[in-house]
């Protein structure tokens, strides 16, 4: 926001209705879940009045998979905080790429998808925003190609490849 935009009325209340912290121990799983994973919100319309993002946690266990799904108009980023993430896209989840502790992951709206938990013995926990305050959730039955392709990533502003992608 620049000085010359119109500033947004003040709430009043800054105290009530400013920052918000929510604690590990506060996120919410009673929200949308895929098969294979546990979502945990911790922003959303509901706990904060957020209007235009959801914010949450996503742990998948050792070796486990989800089920494909979207999430309709929405996007979403998923940053790896531990574990490595492999995931598949497409109609037929026929594209892959993985993702390590410290990488974003961007999954445009509609885009099947299924997160992967590459190791055996380690989880994977990631940190999950979306660009809506509800979460969406569309589970979808699809049966994968055996043998998926893996895509790199190319930087469009520095022009080389991501250097992890593994399959």
């Amino acid at each position: 926001m620049t000085v010359d935009e119109p500033q947004p009325d003040s709430p009043g209340n800054w105290r009530d209705n400013g920052v918000r912290v929510i604690k590990a121990d506060q996120l919410d799983s009673n929200t949308t879940q895929t098969p294979g994973m546990t979502r945990a919100a911790a922003i959303d319309a509901a706990r904060v009045g957020a209007q235009q993002i959801w914010a949450g946690t996503v742990t998948i266990h050792p070796n486990a998979r989800t089920g494909a799904h979207h999430h309709g108009a929405l996007e979403s980023v998923i940053y790896v905080v531990r574990g490595r993430a492999r995931m598949r896209w497409g109609e037929h989840l026929e594209f892959v790429a993985e993702a390590d502790p410290g990488d974003f992951i961007f999954v445009p709206p509609w885009v099947p998808h299924q997160e992967i938990n590459a190791s055996t013995d380690e989880p994977l926990e990631c940190v999950l925003v979306r660009s809506d305050s509800e979460a969406v959730v569309v589970n979808l039955d699809i049966e994968p190609t055996e043998e998926p392709t893996a895509v790199p990533w190319i930087d469009p502003i520095h022009r080389h490849a991501s250097p992890s992608t593994r399959s």
